[in-house]
Order: structure tokens, then sequence, then C-alpha cells
């Protein structure tokens, strides 16, 4: 006798949402970079001295049992183990499935399932039992969704201050491209606002079809200038990526843009190649370079410049924040 059809039920979450990685992500990828580029040695300002103690798979293992997901893990960041092993994280709502191809990402691309209503509440949970006082809240591409996921990440914001009175919440959001999608965003981030909005507009204006295929440097802008007109009590941040082909031009370029979009905070780190079948990484920027560039940003009137080789957009978040005297 034939073995009978499985239902859907029965099929794992990760096939019937058609999850795709590594070679298959970037296959039908638009971006056009050589990918027979030989891949640079690592300089020595960007090893990562990994710390004594479990406390990674302590937390990770705590994560689980909630079902919730960090961008830590998800994007392979370098400071997983530092951050980790202090107790802090980034989480990131929404699921695990990304509607966008970004060159640069390792987060798994593929059609995702609807919002986990149950998700802000476990979110709020977490953050009591780790007794957190900051935490970041970021997510995928939600293109899928009518508000680009903006309900959502207010349901997060608002449950976790239900449960942790007096914590700082950051958010960092998709770009909500598109006009209705962006309506309804700003409308909801309005009743639910977070103490820092953060958007990365990850590179310079040149590099954008081949990094961020799908995006808009200009919409990413004019995002950031939107929620600061709409609410304009609340610090803006941005984020960019060295190492991918571009100038010091060009990057200082993107910072005068950024700041005369009023953006206040400003991370800036090296990009490190996720796998063999991502962008290569073009060069790597010397930790003096990262420091003319955090001493040309504060020229510039940025209220915070966090600049070096291994900085990420939610890198010592907090420190940012109460350094720049915003939160």
């Amino acid at each position: 006798m034939s073995e009978q059809k499985k239902s859907t039920d029965e099929i794992p979450i990760r096939m019937l949402a058609g999850r795709e990685s590594g070679a298959d992500k970037m296959a039908r990828n638009t971006a056009k970079f050589d990918t027979d580029a030989p891949r640079l040695r690592k300089p020595p300002w960007i090893r990562v001295r990994l710390p004594s103690g479990n406390a990674v798979q302590t937390l990770k293992a705590r994560l689980r049992e909630r079902e919730l997901v960090t961008v830590c893990e998800e994007a392979t960041c370098p400071n997983i183990h530092e951050c980790f092993s202090k107790g802090t994280a980034t989480f990131m709502v929404l699921g695990e499935l990304c509607t966008r191809r970004c060159s640069f990402c390792d987060v798994a691309h593929g059609r995702p399932l609807a919002p986990d209503p149950n998700e802000p509440g476990q979110l709020a949970r977490t953050v009591r039992d780790m007794r957190l006082s900051y935490i970041v809240i970021t997510s995928v591409d939600r293109d899928d969704l009518r508000d680009g996921g903006a309900a959502h990440f207010a349901e997060c914001i608002d449950r976790v201050r239900e449960l942790n009175p007096g914590i700082r919440v950051e958010i960092l959001v998709p770009d909500f491209r598109g006009k209705s999608k962006i309506d309804r965003a700003m409308e909801i981030l309005k009743s639910s606002p977070p103490d820092v909005f953060n958007h990365n507009i990850e590179t310079v204006k040149a590099l954008y079809p081949n990094v961020r295929p799908g995006a808009d440097y200009q919409w990413s802008l004019d995002l950031l200038a939107r929620f600061k007109a709409e609410l304009p009590g609340i610090p803006t941040k941005s984020g960019i990526m060295l190492g991918l082909g571009e100038t010091r031009n060009q990057v200082e370029e993107a910072l005068r843009d950024l700041r005369a979009h009023e953006v206040d905070m400003i991370t800036i780190g090296q990009y490190l190649q996720p796998t063999e079948h991502h962008h290569p990484v073009m060069r790597y920027w010397t930790p003096e370079e990262f420091r003319g560039l955090a001493q040309y940003g504060y020229q510039l009137g940025f209220s915070h410049m966090a600049s070096g080789p291994l900085v990420r957009s939610s890198y010592h978040a907090d420190r940012s924040a109460k350094q720049s005297g915003l939160v």
C-alpha cells in the first residue's frame, strides 16, 4: 500500500514557507557582483575573541523556550558572544523569513507566515525575566503585509511596556515602502511611539542596485525625515556598512544626506561576507578611518557616532542613546 500524502499540517513550517538561504537565496537576486572575487583575509582588528562561559547557550535556550528569534543569530552578528554574555539581545519579530533578497544579508528569504499573535506577550515576558532596561526590536521586511508590520511593532512596544515599567524601547524598522503602507505605518506608530526610531540606509546611494535591490535610497531618507516630522521629540537613527566598494567621498555624502533629513544618531561598521554566495568584501576599512568618519559626523552635528569595524546598528544601543542625551 502506498504511503498517503502528508497533510499541510504535517509539513514543517520552513518547508511551507519556502525558505531560501545562501546559494538558493542569491540565485534569483538581481544584484550583479563578482561571485568569483577572492575572499580577503580578515585583518587583526576584525578578529573576535570569544568569552568564556556558556552564557550564549543559556540565553539561546531561553529564547527557544519562548519561540523568539534574535537578529544576532539570524544575521550572524560578530558581537553575538559579547552581547549574549552580558544578557542582552536584539529581538527579531514577524518571523525569520524576509521578502527581500539583499546581497549583504544572511537572513533567509521566503514567503512568511502570518504574524504570531502570541509573540508580543512572549517578548514582554522574556524581557521581564531577563530584567532588561533597554531593548531593540527589529524585523525582516514584510512586503506582504498592508502596513509592513507596523501594527505588530506597536503591539510589541505596548506589551513590553505593560510588563516592564520604565524600559526604553528602540525599534529598527524596514522601509515600509509604498504610499499607502507608509501612511498606515506612521499612523500606527504615532499611537505607540518608540523611544528611538531606527532605520538603516545600509550603504551609499550608488551601490543600492547591487546591495539593496528592492529598496530605494531616497525613500529610506524620506522615511526617517517623515517620522521626525510626525514625532519631533523622538530621536532617529540610521546605519551604514563599509567594505562594499564605496569611497570616502560617497560615505561623507551619505552622512550629509542623513543629517539633512534630521537624523540624530549614526552607526558605521565593517561589512562581513556571511557566505561565499553573498556580496564579497571589497575592502577592510581601518580603525583609523572609522575614527575619522566619526569625527566628520560630529562636525556635521550628529548627537552620537558609533563608528568602528565591529559596530552594528544595535551594538551598545543603550549606551549610544544615553551618551547622546536623547533618552
